[in-house]
């Protein structure tokens, strides 16, 4: 018997790694036919060391963040996918990814690279992968290579040409 996933949820940050894990997404939403959620978490405890904090800092973040996954929804409905939610949420990563969303929206997989962050974040804060995989209520595909089954490269940081 092979695994039906009805709602697959992929967690995005803005990495390569998360992009290519909605690229293996895409795939597995098409051949399940399934709906494809795509999560964004403001981590607000980014904004809690901020002195001067006001609420136009998060609208700010919350608006990069809906362009950004406006265009995937774009980029996702050209490759046949019809069925996407996207959703923005605020609080602790780990929990969002791991446990409450998964929970509220039935969702069966979790796809997420392999890592996001850098590796002093990761010693400070521990990896995201890491607790959902330990914590999330159904599978989870930690994605460590593309589409045609290549390990992930790591993208070269690009600069600004001022």
């Amino acid at each position: 018997m092979l695994q039906q996933y009805n709602n697959v949820l992929v967690a995005m940050d803005g990495s390569y790694e998360s992009e290519m894990a909605l690229q293996k997404a895409i795939e597995i939403v098409k051949r399940n036919n399934s709906t494809l959620h795509i999560l964004h978490v403001i981590d607000t405890r980014a904004f809690q060391d901020v002195s001067s904090f006001d609420s136009s800092m998060v609208e700010q973040v919350t608006s990069t963040s809906r362009k950004a996954l406006e265009e995937y929804v774009e980029q996702i409905k050209v490759q046949g996918v019809s069925k996407i939610v996207t959703k923005i949420e605020y609080g602790a990563p780990k929990l969002t990814i791991a446990s409450d969303y998964p929970k509220r929206n039935k969702i069966d997989l979790i796809m997420l690279g392999a890592t996001g962050l850098n590796a002093v974040e990761r010693l400070l804060i521990g990896s995201v992968t890491e607790f959902v995989t330990r914590n999330a209520p159904c599978d989870v595909l930690v994605v460590r290579t593309d589409n045609e089954g290549h390990p992930l490269q790591k993208q070269p940081k690009t600069k600004d040409k001022k």
